[in-house]
């Protein structure tokens, strides 16, 4: 099992900026990439941005939200950050971090959310 802390979340005007984290504990060895989740009210949960465990920084994002976030990953610290610049009221949402597993290759592992509010 691995276990996901996510910190950082609060209410911010639009253009500013938050930096979201993700402490992992347990299991880490079993990890093969972490990733950032958002569901907004109402809405299904989306993909926001991953990045490779170990070994190279290979990252992805979702289209709305590239040039404005950044994920990166401390591997000494077990963390795996957000960081979210010029927000748009539109990123309101519960945002989630999720392990992927090398075993299932699924996002099989949750944090509980952390709440983001950009207010326009």
């Amino acid at each position: 099992q691995v276990q996901l802390v996510e910190s950082g979340g609060g209410a911010v005007q639009a253009g500013g900026s938050l930096r979201l984290s993700c402490a992992a504990s347990g299991r880490t060895f079993s990890v093969y990439a972490m990733g950032w989740f958002r569901q907004a009210l109402g809405k299904e949960r989306e993909f926001v941005a991953s990045i490779s465990w170990r070994g190279g920084n290979t990252s992805y994002y979702r289209n709305s939200v590239k040039g404005r976030f950044t994920i990166s990953r401390d591997n000494a610290k077990n963390t795996v950050y957000l960081q979210m610049n010029n927000l748009k009221a539109e990123d309101t949402a519960v945002y989630y971090c999720a392990a992927r597993l090398k075993l299932t290759g699924d996002f099989g592992s949750w944090g509980q959310g952390t709440q983001v509010t950009v207010s326009s």
